[in-house]
């Protein structure tokens, strides 16, 4: 099952889950990581395994550079 969110090309530190995120919401991108960072020090939320199974279900980042048609 993916969803239809890809991972980002552009901003990213590891896979680019967490900038496919914030680029899908128009979201600032360090204050999606910081978030993350945060809630990923509780004890309730198993940031690890979330960022795993994201990166699992989302497609593949989308290079648009590579999808441009060169018009002469």
């Amino acid at each position: 099952m993916k969803i239809n969110i890809h991972r980002s090309a552009n901003n990213r530190l590891l896979a680019g889950v967490l900038g496919g995120l914030s680029e899908h919401y128009g979201w600032n991108a360090s204050h999606v990581r910081i978030i993350y960072l945060l809630l990923s020090c509780t004890p309730i939320f198993p940031g690890i395994i979330v960022y795993l199974i994201l990166w699992l279900l989302m497609e593949s980042p989308v290079d648009y550079s590579k999808k441009r048609k060169i018009i002469n």
